[in-house]
């Protein structure tokens, strides 16, 4: 009898985490990206996505791939990063910044914000715009950190087109701005580019939640975005890297209040939008 190939069959569970937690090792190893404090049910939605974009059966191949492949490695390693915002596409967000940035930081000598695992570059020209109709942006400086040298790049460089502009208007309008959203951006070539006045309040950086240091202190922290995926010992310690980088009385916007049970709760009042809330002690 000639050979017979054997039917490929999906893993078990059992041995698909085996190969999750091999495929974390594998990235943090190889590439310096420590995911293995995320929650185990986002982490296998979002490389299923990878394995069925390549027509991958198993995280095995998808190790296999990521090890050997630089194209493959970086199909993973943005799937499990925030994924990209686009301008005004989370109107609830939007209106309440509007609300809160005044309250956060007017009265600060010198206010400064971080948005941490920024979703990309229009997240962050999101804020400066809300913060230019606000009349706070002049004397603002926005921090906007992500978590590998390929987003930053990414963000630093970043364009849209005036088709791309248009549609945002309709979220800018709905999120309480007023007038044209156009008056924020210069042509780049053929494309469109925030103002200058707009882009020198915003520094760029990469920045590991899971292993860096608190850089500043800021007087509002936005955190919504990365924090659903993070399993309960890697988001206490970014809730104490938040609570170590805050000043008194700034405000933090986190994907849902603060835990009554844990050991900073005392330390915050709940403001009236959900997730946000302010450094009392």
């Amino acid at each position: 009898m000639g050979n017979v190939t054997p039917m490929l069959r999906e893993a078990t569970p059992e041995v698909e985490a085996l190969e999750l937690e091999l495929l974390l090792e594998a990235l943090l190893q190889r590439y310096g990206y420590d995911f293995r404090g995320h929650e185990r049910a986002a982490l296998r939605r979002k490389l299923r996505a990878v394995m069925r974009q390549r027509g991958l059966r198993t995280l095995s191949q998808l190790q296999d791939r990521v090890l050997h492949e630089p194209g493959a490695a970086s199909s993973a390693l943005r799937a499990l990063h925030v994924p990209p915002a686009t301008l005004f596409d989370d109107i609830d967000e939007a209106r309440q910044l509007r609300q809160l940035v005044g309250a956060s930081l007017r009265g600060a000598a010198l206010p400064r914000i971080w948005l941490a695992d920024c979703a990309g570059a229009e997240q962050a020209w999101t804020l400066a715009i809300i913060l230019a109709d606000e009349g706070l942006l002049e004397q603002t400086e926005i921090h906007a950190t992500v978590a590998s040298d390929e987003l930053l790049a990414e963000a630093q460089d970043a364009t849209i087109t005036q088709e791309q502009l248009a549609n945002y208007q309709a979220g800018y309008a709905r999120s309480g701005g007023q007038g044209e959203l156009s008056r924020y951006f210069a042509a780049s070539g053929k494309r469109l580019a925030p103002t200058v006045a707009l882009r020198s309040h915003i520094t760029w950086a990469q920045y590991n939640l899971v292993t860096d240091a608190s850089f500043n202190e800021f007087n509002l922290i936005v955190c919504r975005r990365a924090l659903p995926d993070f399993g309960p010992v890697l988001r206490q310690r970014v809730l104490n890297l938040f609570h170590g980088s805050l000043a008194p009385f700034g405000i933090l916007g986190l994907d849902r209040a603060i835990d009554a049970a844990d050991a900073l709760a005392p330390h915050y009042a709940a403001m009236p939008q959900p997730g946000w809330c302010r450094r009392i002690a």
